[in-house]
């Protein structure tokens, strides 16, 4: 899924009018943060029946549900959940404070979304894709274990958005450790309950491994794919959750700005990613489609080199 050598003229010097409608769309997305963040600090429950947002609120509640448990527990307290109950909100709201928190949870919560959609209207298993089946089966141990795994991981990913939570074992290093300190930092300096949140947090650094991740796990099947990786952008036989992380790797986005590429407004970046990581158009046209069916796709796309797709999407911003 490397990105060839670019060669020729720049890409902005003959398709500027795409890269102009996908730098309109970029600047959609620079608005989510701040509009989650007011949704998500209102009171009215009204609000909240859109499901992203519901999604994200659950999360940031769940999450800090459990850090409230490790500081309890850490505090000797006799009823830990309980307290969690009632502790819990505010320090969900200190989290949401985050904008990569944010980002984050509202890109699972999109994924989640797409996994339901592509579930209805493509029969796309969510949990056991074909390829994830055929890694199964493979003779190399490494391969068949790694798929197994990721099988389990992706399990309790359904299982979590179902019940709109999310374990701390999954959140990406960088955001275990913010939500580490926000839980020093909600806890104030009094010498007490600092030393009760520093017990927590090491209580759940040392109960956590990275590398179990459903993340992680899906990054080392890509890895044992080698030269056959870029068949996980075949989203029917990789299904969602791979195709995304393939995308994310492809075309040198994070996941949550692969995972926005998805959304209506979002379709020529999505465009471009998919010419970056090197498919043909026909390929492109398909996997853009599976998302938006009805779309008519945007000109200029199948011209570009997969070394021009990816400086253009650097260009705009990826």
């Amino acid at each position: 899924m490397a990105i060839p050598a670019t060669s020729g003229a720049p890409a902005n010097t003959f398709h500027s009018p795409l890269a102009e409608e996908i730098a309109a769309a970029r600047g959609a997305v620079a608005n989510v943060v701040p509009i989650l963040r007011q949704l998500l600090r209102s009171d009215d429950n009204s609000i909240f029946s859109d499901e992203i947002i519901a999604r994200v609120r659950g999360m940031f509640v769940d999450v800090a549900r459990q850090l409230v448990i490790a500081l309890a527990e850490a505090a000797g307290h006799a009823e830990p959940e309980g307290w969690a109950h009632e502790a819990a909100e505010e320090l969900a709201h200190a989290l949401a404070e985050n904008p990569a928190f944010l980002e984050h949870f509202h890109t699972l919560a999109l994924e989640w979304q797409w996994t339901v959609r592509l579930e209805r209207s493509r029969a796309l298993d969510p949990v056991l894709p074909p390829l994830l089946q055929a890694r199964m089966a493979d003779p190399d141990a490494l391969a068949s274990a790694g798929a197994m795994n990721l099988l389990a991981a992706q399990a309790r990913f359904c299982q979590s958005q179902r019940r709109m939570q999310l374990p701390l074992a999954e959140l990406p290093g960088d955001l275990l450790h913010i939500a580490l300190m926000t839980l020093r930092a909600h806890v104030g300096t009094e010498a007490a309950a600092d030393t009760y949140a520093l017990i927590a947090e090491r209580s759940v650094r040392a109960g956590i491994d990275e590398t179990r991740s459903r993340l992680a796990q899906m990054g080392r099947v890509l890895d044992g794919m080698g030269g056959k990786a870029l068949s996980a952008l075949e989203i029917d036989k990789a299904g969602l959750a791979l195709f995304l992380t393939a995308l994310a790797r492809g075309a040198g986005l994070s996941r949550e700005s692969a995972i926005m590429a998805t959304v209506d407004s979002q379709l020529p970046r999505l465009l471009l990613a998919l010419r970056a990581c090197g498919l043909a158009p026909n390929a492109v046209a398909d996997a853009a489609l599976a998302f938006h069916p009805d779309a008519i796709l945007p000109q200029g796309y199948a011209d570009l080199s997969p070394a021009d797709a990816a400086a253009l999407l650097g260009e705009v911003g990826a």
